[in-house]
């Protein structure tokens, strides 16, 4: 019944849902899953518009780390400090609100769960595909500025290029067991900022600066180093899609779906129908 009113009118926030509903998780569920419900409406431009929007601001995780790494020294100091540059697109596609392809690997992946139907997977794999459309061509968009204008010094640009080099340089199977841990703690990260959106700044740095020093692949951020490498010279297109590309996709799709989003989902259904069985 609570969650059914959490369907009607404004959004309540996890506070007011959790006096009504077993637990905190399944009131964060309920938030969640509007949310995801709403996005799952938007029309196909506007939800690409977004995208692209997403996918050039999410270079400047590129742009941060490449900056920071040249003017650092080459030390483990070093590298804990311009890995902080790396949260950077994160922290501002999450403030603007536009589309993340890893964050709709959780927000609308609960309404389908919740309701299973052909109607709501079609939806959902039509939000997945535009999105990552979307923050693809935004990302060849900032790559190819990256790769092409003269805009930066020469320290930078090899210090994108070593970034570019470093990333693509790990095997297939790295790439897919590193893309479920990130994909992983962006779900992570997406469940937090909506049981604490205080924090939610916060929360989006630590999530992304351990995705960072850990050295995890995300397939945005990823495909923006990549198409730089490419444009460039000094990347191979089908090393780009099989080694780094589609492994990661993978990956993400895995750590944030079929992982987070499959396990919350089934404590919350847990919590839900514990008092239903007792009832019967």
């Amino acid at each position: 019944m609570a969650q059914d009113q959490a369907e009607e009118g404004r959004a309540p926030d996890v506070a007011a849902l959790e006096e009504q509903l077993p637990s905190q998780a399944a009131a964060v569920h309920a938030v969640i899953r509007r949310s995801g419900e709403k996005e799952l409406r938007r029309e196909v431009m506007a939800l690409l518009w977004s995208a692209i929007a997403g996918g050039i601001t999410m270079s400047t995780s590129f742009l941060g780390r490449g900056v920071l790494m040249a003017n650092l020294p080459q030390s483990d100091f070093g590298f804990l400090i311009d890995s902080a540059g790396y949260t950077l697109g994160f922290l501002f596609v999450i403030a603007a609100g536009q589309q993340l392809f890893t964050e709709n690997t959780v927000t609308p992946v609960l309404p389908f769960m919740s309701n299973p139907t052909r109607k709501n997977l079609a939806c959902l794999l039509r939000l997945w595909g535009v999105v990552l459309l979307g923050n693809t061509i935004g990302g060849a968009i900032a790559a190819a500025v990256f790769a092409w204008m003269p805009v930066f010094p020469g320290d930078v640009m090899q210090s994108f290029v070593n970034i570019g080099a470093h990333m693509l340089e790990k095997p297939w199977p790295q790439m897919l067991a590193g893309g479920v841990i990130s994909g992983w703690l962006i779900a992570t990260m997406v469940w937090a900022i909506h049981a604490e959106p205080r924090a939610k700044m916060l929360l989006v740095f630590l999530a992304t600066y351990l995705i960072a020093i850990g050295e995890f692949p995300h397939v945005i951020v990823g495909t923006i180093e990549a198409l730089f490498m490419l444009m460039l010279g000094q990347a191979n297109l089908l090393d780009v899609v099989f080694g780094f590309w589609l492994p990661t996709l993978i990956g993400n799709v895995l750590g944030g779906t079929f992982i987070f989003a499959l396990i919350s989902h089934a404590q919350v259904r847990a919590d839900v129908d514990a008092p239903r069985r007792k009832r019967a």
